[in-house]
């Protein structure tokens, strides 16, 4: 089977997800302001966001495309299910 993902682009955004993640809970021992430590999750947020793009757009490009071409219609209502976790995400 053929991933539908680029791998290693997502370990690395995911690697600096989590790097934003622990510095927000150090932030939060250091009694760091919080409109800095809102704006840490902000970034944290959108950067997820962005995980969840890439997913997305490797899945349209692959599986749907796939899905389309070979009439699968229980792989095309899976892309409707991804379409509606994906907006739930914001």
């Amino acid at each position: 089977m053929i991933q539908c993902m680029d791998s290693d682009n997502l370990h690395r955004r995911l690697s600096k997800i989590l790097g934003q993640i622990k510095a927000i809970d150090r932030m939060i021992d250091e009694d760091i302001p919080c409109e800095d430590i809102l704006a840490q999750i902000s970034a944290a947020k959108s950067a997820l966001n962005k995980v969840g793009q890439v997913v997305l757009e490797g899945h349209i490009n692959h599986c749907v495309v796939q899905a389309v071409a070979n009439g699968d219609d229980k792989e095309i209502e899976n892309f409707t299910k991804a379409i509606e976790r994906f907006a739930n995400m914001n």
